[in-house]
């Protein structure tokens, strides 16, 4: 089961809309038939993994889209810390799974029904436990909602349709959902480039005057920006092996990215434009 995607867009505001916390973990289906299952939303089984979600208040026939997260000392959406519980067996910090949907109630498909309808039931589906929690939702205006999540450093909002087509359509990408996301902006050497599947490679200011690479560009890279690169790299380039080409640090890019992580890498980079 292939869950309902959001498209990119800006914060607006609608009275035919609702607006919910994006959440910043990892995206799940989770299913109770005859037991709990929990899969990711490429399909993969990950239920092994968590083993305090096996402790469910999930009556049989419910299957529900959300997302597991590891929660800092503020209660805040930890991200790091939720990919280090993914990947190791050693790390036993406690997730919190997050319900935003359902698309079986007591065995039944309801994904046919509009939001609000699927958010009754929601509710009436479980009772709330330490692992097993619902997003609520922000029915004001939605530009207000997205500039609090702003100032609280969280990712950003989900704008959903409450109109009567306002049905769940698996493994679907539609503006029925709409996601607005909290970029921060940087400017960034371009340092290289890999060249299978291009990308370009990413680097700022270091404390003792060198250049520090902090991730790779893949997002937003258009052909004439890649025939930018080629033009000059002939002049630039001083390092090449079997994947990637370095460049001296003299092209500046501007990026936008989800966060900056705790050891200075950037979070999924979209290119914006050459600095000039």
């Amino acid at each position: 089961m292939k869950p309902y995607e959001a498209k990119n867009n800006k914060p607006f505001n609608s009275k035919h809309h609702i607006a919910e916390q994006k959440l910043d973990g990892v995206r799940v289906i989770v299913s109770q038939m005859d037991r709990l299952y929990v899969y990711t939303k490429y399909q993969e089984l990950i239920t092994h993994k968590f083993p305090e979600l096996l402790q469910s208040p999930l009556p049989q026939g419910t299957v529900l889209d959300g997302e597991l997260m590891v929660l800092d000392d503020q209660g805040k959406p930890d991200f790091e810390a939720m990919t280090a519980r993914y990947y190791s067996r050693k790390n036993l910090r406690p997730v919190v799974f997050y319900a935003f949907d359902i698309l079986r109630y007591k065995g039944i498909d309801v994904t046919h029904l509009p939001l609000l309808k699927r958010k009754q039931y929601l509710d009436e589906a479980f009772t709330e436990t330490a692992n097993f929690k619902k997003i609520p939702i922000f029915e004001g205006l939605a530009t207000s909602y997205f500039e609090e999540m702003c100032r609280q450093g969280l990712e950003g909002i989900v704008i959903k349709s409450i109109k009567e087509n306002s049905i769940y359509q698996q493994g679907k990408r539609s503006q029925v959902w709409q996601k607005v996301t909290n970029w921060t902006h940087a400017d960034v050497y371009v340092s290289g480039y890999r060249k299978n599947n291009f990308a370009l490679l990413a680097s700022i200011d270091g404390p003792n005057g060198d250049k520090l690479p902090v991730g790779v560009i893949e997002h937003g890279v258009k052909p004439e920006h890649r025939l930018a690169i080629e033009r000059v790299k002939g002049r630039l380039v001083y390092k090449e092996d079997e994947h990637f080409a370095y460049m001296e640090p003299v092209i500046m890019a501007n990026i936008k990215t989800k966060a900056w992580s705790r050891s200075g890498r950037l979070r999924s980079p979209v290119f914006q434009t050459f600095v000039i």
